[in-house]
C-alpha cells in the first residue's frame, strides 16, 4: 500500500472492529486461533466489510486460501504457514503479502519471495506468546532495514508507546501491537495515544 502506516494493529477477533476502527486505525491484521474454519471464514467477511466501510486496511494472518476464497487482498504468513501455502497463486491473485522473521536466514527465504513488507520480532521480550526466538533488540532492526532497503519494516513484539521511538529511529517504518493495545484497560484510548504518536 501506499504510504505504508506507522502503525500496525493486530486483533483476535472481529468483535475489536467496531470499537476501534472509527478512531481512525489505518491498517490492521485480523488473526485468528484456534476456531472452526466456518468462523474464520464468517470473520474474514466480516472484518472485510467493516474495514473497506472505513477506508481500513485489513490482512488476514495465515489462512491464505480463505483470504482468497473471500477475495482479500493482503496477507501476512509466519515461515512455518509460509512452507505450506502456494506463493505462486498468492501473487497471480494478485494479493501482498507480507512475512515474519526472526534471523537471518528467515529474512534471506523471505527477500527470495519479495513481500510487500517484513515483520521483524520479537524487537523486546512479549509475554503474547512463548517465542523461541530471544529478544532482537535495536541493533537487529537497524541490521534488517539496511539489508530490506525499499521494502517497509514492522517491528513487533513487547512494544509500547514509551519505546516507540527508539524502534522508528533504529529504521523500522511501522510498529505492530497486540497486547499493548487489546489488553490495555481502556483499549480505545490507548489507540488513540498510539495514533497520536505515530502521526
Amino acid at each position: 500500500m501506499k504510504n505504508f502506516p506507522k502503525f500496525y494493529l493486530i486483533v483476535d477477533d472481529v468483535s475489536w472492529l467496531p470499537r476501534l476502527l472509527p478512531l481512525g486505525v489505518r491498517l490492521v491484521q485480523l488473526r485468528l486461533k484456534d476456531k472452526p474454519k466456518a468462523v474464520i471464514m464468517q470473520q474474514i467477511i466480516e472484518a472485510k466489510k467493516q474495514c473497506e466501510a472505513v477506508d481500513c486496511q485489513l490482512v488476514i494472518n495465515d489462512y491464505w486460501e480463505l483470504a482468497l476464497e473471500a477475495s482479500c487482498d493482503y496477507l501476512h504468513l509466519g515461515q512455518e504457514d509460509l512452507v505450506h501455502a502456494d506463493v505462486d497463486k498468492i501473487k497471480a491473485a494478485g494479493m501482498k503479502l507480507g512475512i515474519s522473521t526472526h534471523s537471518s536466514e528467515e529474512l534471506q527465504i523471505a527477500l527470495a519471495i519479495k513481500p510487500d513488507y517484513i515483520a521483524l520480532g520479537p524487537v523486546y521480550e512479549t509475554t503474547l506468546k512463548k517465542m523461541r526466538w530471544q529478544p532482537q533488540g535495536l541493533d537487529r532492526v537497524r541490521e534488517w532495514k539496511h539489508a530490506i532497503g525499499d521494502i517497509p519494516l514492522v517491528g513487533i513484539g513487547g512494544l509500547t508507546i514509551e519505546r516507540a521511538q527508539g524502534v522508528y529511529d533504529a529504521g523500522a517504518d511501522c510498529i505492530s501491537v497486540v497486547s499493548d493495545v487489546l489488553k490495555n484497560k481502556n483499549p480505545e484510548m490507548r489507540l488513540k495515544q498510539w495514533l497520536d504518536r505515530a502521526k
